[in-house]
Order: structure tokens, then sequence, then C-alpha cells
């Protein structure tokens, strides 16, 4: 038994299920489920029950847990103790980020970090999801929060603001016919969920979605109007932004990691290098845009 197979059972575990480790992992369910295996006849114990919905850890799968956090964390102390020893930063840096974000804006800041720090191999995780960086399932966390958890370290790097967007085909139709636009029901995470409760007095379309993503498209599609982060809204000549936005929908936009990690080279140079690079999307980022009127400098549209 080694540290690899710990790994990997740890994940499984704390994923509830062999997919959910295998996620958690970036690996293949197959071989995940085949390490278990192998884990299981080694030690001669079952480690696991399969249960409805997913596995749940037997008597000797719940000493051995004990046992692997003893270990990750002594491991993890040491990583932190030598962290910040290379010379120059290389070595793997697994960074989380939702999807709205990395798979769009920061994309083009992952690529360039890439290529000005080659020996640093950038694993991105795309998760909406809580990832523990205390148990060094990523080393760092771009997150969207007023209140970032007080067990780690970090820098607020932008203000992020939101606004109501519809189709503009749909809305032009609205107008048209003297009706009201409906709301898209929003289900993907507690803000946009309670902001839309509230400016829709909970009335909604028979239409709902968990993913920012997936309502950008049913806007593009004419299902009704909804809550947007500006960056992608306003980036969207297929969608228009319905008023301004207001100040208690502005969220911070985070780079987080654990405490153990504040002198790891790796980790403090891609903070400073994307604090630098989206600090330069400001604008965008805040929902600043070109004044209307036509006098081409940057306004806050304010409903």
């Amino acid at each position: 038994m080694n540290w690899d197979d710990l790994r990997l059972f740890l994940a499984v575990a704390r994923g509830g299920s062999i997919s959910g480790g295998a996620r958690r992992l970036g690996m293949q369910h197959s071989t995940v489920s085949r390490r278990m295996r192998r884990l299981e006849a080694e030690l001669g114990v079952r480690l696991f029950d399969k249960v409805p919905g997913g596995h749940e850890l037997t008597g000797a799968g719940r000493g051995l847990m004990v046992s692997a956090e003893n270990m990750e964390r002594e491991l993890l102390e040491a990583d932190g103790l030598f962290g910040g020893a290379e010379a120059r930063p290389s070595g793997l840096l697994r960074v989380t980020a939702v999807d709205n974000m990395a798979c769009g804006i920061l994309m083009p800041l992952f690529a360039a970090f890439s290529r000005a720090y080659p020996e640093i191999t950038l694993q991105i995780m795309v998760s909406n999801e809580d990832v523990s960086l205390a148990r060094r399932e990523a080393d760092v966390a771009i997150r969207l929060t007023n209140e970032p958890p007080e067990t780690l370290v970090g820098k607020r790097v932008a203000t992020v603001a939101s606004a109501v967007y519809g189709g503009t085909d749909y809305l032009q139709a609205m107008r048209a016919q003297g009706r009201a636009p409906v709301w898209l029901g929003v289900d993907c995470c507690s803000f946009h969920r309670n902001w839309t409760r509230e400016v829709s007095d909970g009335e909604t379309a028979g239409f709902v979605v968990d993913d920012t993503l997936l309502t950008r498209a049913a806007l593009r599609e004419g299902l009704g109007i909804a809550i947007l982060p500006c960056f992608m809204g306003d980036a969207d000549a297929a969608l228009e932004r319905l008023g301004g936005f207001r100040p208690e929908w502005e969220l911070g936009l985070w780079i987080l990691f654990h405490p153990d990690l504040r002198r790891s080279a790796r980790v403090l140079v891609f903070r400073e290098y994307m604090g630098q690079a989206i600090a330069e999307l400001e604008d965008v980022l805040a929902g600043h845009r070109p004044d209307e009127a036509g006098d081409g400098s940057p306004v806050r549209h304010r409903g």
C-alpha cells in the first residue's frame, strides 16, 4: 500500500462514490474502480459497501480513513515547509474556478501564464462546488464571494457585477406585443437564486436552469429574462441589458489558497500574475461599458 493508493481511497470516500472520486482526481472511472479493488484485495478487507446513489465506508474503511487523513496531514505540513524552496517555480499547480469564468474570460489569462511559466504544469479544474483546499484537492481557488472562508488566505482582485439580460429579438417582440417578459428559473447558486426570487416576486417561467452558461443559452433562445454576470451578458451580441445593475448584486473575485502554501513559489507567482492580469479587466468585470450617449467614456449604469 502506498500514498497514491490512499489518495485515491480518500477521494472516493469524500466523493461518496467511485465516479465522485474519479471526478475529483480527473481520472477515468474504470481506473479508480480497478485501483480500489486492488487495494481491498491487498488489505484483505472490504472498504466500501455499495448503497443507492454511491458507496459507503465499512468499519474497516472508516478506520483506514483516519490513518489516511493523518498521513495526508503530515504530507501537507511537509509540503508547506519546503514548498518555497524551488529557485524557479515548477511542478504541478491545480487551480479550481467556476465554469463560466474558466472557459471564458479567464482562459486567455491561464494560457498566457502557462506560456510565461512553462516549468509549471497548470491543471484547471472546473467546479461550481466546494473543492477542499485544506485537503489539497486543489492548490488555488478562484471564487466569487463576499465572504471567503477564514481558514484560507488570498486576495480580492476584482469586483464582478451582474444585471438583467434578455435576448434582443425576444425583448423586441415583447415590446411590440405590449407584454411583460417572463423570468427564467435560475438555480445555479444561492446568489442568483435569491436575487431572481427578489426581483421576480417568485414568479418564473416553466423553465429552470442550474448554470449560468445554460442561462445565457436559454436567453439566446428567447425563453425569458434572467440575471447574468455583466462580463457574460455584455459580451454576447444576441443579448440586451435591461437597465443597470445593483450594488447588492456585486461579488468579489478572490484568489484563495491554504496558509500552508503561503511560501510556495508557484502559488505566489500565480497569484501575482493572475491578480495583475485580472485587474486589467476591471471595467469588463465591473459592468463598465462605453457611454451610449456618444462620448465613448466608460460609465457605470445603475438601475
